[in-house]
């Protein structure tokens, strides 16, 4: 085979696979606005089998274990394009970012982690942390956790521990299990994300070997280049590009209903109005900023990793910053998108009521509150921020 047959065969192999990626994509979008998700409050299970098809859950994997070693851009674009076709489902995609996490695991764990392949469906519960008796072979976990995004389709779980030393605790831990060592209680009734599948772990008398444990915050057991980009700056990345993707879907929506909808009241129709246009341009500038702002800051931080040097503080501060900016423009464009609709976007079943619900939900996530522009301030002014910050 000649090499230039051999080009046309992967340029084929690479438009096949971006068409069958729109096509997932095009039936969430179907999907979500006929509310199966809200519904059942999960993501389906063989949309998780499609994500892990195209590639979402391999995407930061090491390639050593077959994964595709991804960027943090390239990954958050992933995510900002799945949450334009649906917020639960971007949100529930954005676990793909588990090797963060599970990458504090002893290396020999690790492995048996992607023994079979790099696509596996970690979620979990971190908050709060429940005692955890030490027994013979690792820690006996029982406890209920909240907010355990995605749940519904993974394959291991990971919840939050404190080990008893005495009358003391030890260091926060997180335990990994597989699934079936758990119980999904569906307490997730939201006005916004309701898909997530966002509900309660519990788990009675579980015994978590000591080597599927690892310190919460711990250092990386893996040396890849993505493993020195801020781990805490990134957690809170990949939720809020979900916002960006949420809020441009929600301006699509907008154009899309504009040219042909006439008002009830005989006013000329939405796209002809000069207030409308004027609203529509200021929406249009603060949210293509907040993302300029949002991936500018990501690509100077993973500058300094792949030039080998420590990620200054105040460019963490920045992915931080940009982070929070991010989901509040993006809920406030959402809402904008939904004035101008007038009555039409108060339905139940308008998307841009979802939109407006998923992007508010979006900012009330912990590591999107107001602390983040105290602590982006501090870091202006060479103060100290508060711990766990940076």
């Amino acid at each position: 085979m000649s090499s230039q047959t051999v080009t046309k065969a992967v340029y084929a192999t690479a438009a096949d696979q971006a068409a069958n990626f729109d096509a997932l994509l095009n039936n969430i979008r179907e999907r979500a606005r006929e509310g199966e998700f809200d519904r059942q409050r999960y993501i389906s299970q063989d949309v998780i089998d499609g994500f892990k098809a195209h590639g979402v859950y391999r995407a930061l994997v090491p390639k050593r274990f077959g994964g595709n070693e991804w960027s943090p851009v390239q990954f958050c674009e992933l995510i900002e394009k799945i949450s334009h076709a649906d917020g639960s489902a971007g949100w529930v995609a954005s676990f793909g970012m588990s090797p963060v996490y599970l990458a504090a695991l002893p290396p020999e764990t690790i492995a048996k982690v992607y023994e079979n392949g790099p696509d596996v469906v970690f979620a979990g519960g971190i908050f709060p942390p429940q005692p955890a008796d030490v027994v013979a072979g690792g820690y006996k976990v029982n406890g209920r956790w909240k907010y355990s995004s995605g749940s519904m389709g993974a394959e291991i779980l990971g919840v939050g521990i404190a080990p008893r030393n005495g009358d003391k605790m030890d260091l926060p831990r997180i335990a990994v299990m597989p699934r079936s060592a758990a119980r999904i209680d569906h307490t997730w009734d939201t006005v916004g994300l309701a898909g997530t599948g966002s509900h309660d772990l519990v788990v009675e008398d579980y015994v978590v070997p000591e080597e599927w444990t690892f310190v919460r915050g711990g250092p990386a057991n893996l040396d890849e280049l993505f493993f020195r980009y801020p781990s805490l700056s990134f957690a809170a990345q990949v939720l809020s590009v979900v916002g960006l993707g949420v809020a441009r879907a929600a301006l699509d929506e907008l154009r899309g209903m504009a040219s042909g909808r006439i008002s009830v009241t005989g006013a000329p129709a939405l796209a002809d109005r000069p207030l409308a246009q004027v609203e529509i341009a200021k929406a249009e500038a603060a949210l293509l900023s907040a993302r300029a702002f949002f991936y500018e800051s990501m690509e100077s931080a993973w500058q300094h990793v792949i030039a080998g040097d420590v990620v200054p503080d105040d460019a963490i501060s920045l992915l931080r910053l940009s982070s929070t900016h991010a989901v509040r423009t993006a809920a406030d464009v959402a809402r904008i998108a939904q004035l101008l609709s007038g009555m039409s976007g108060v339905y139940t079943d308008s998307p841009l009521a979802r939109c407006v619900n998923d992007a508010n939900v979006v900012t009330q996530h912990a590591f999107m509150g107001d602390i983040t522009y105290q602590n982006a301030g501090a870091i202006f002014f060479g103060k100290s921020p508060s711990p766990g910050y940076l």
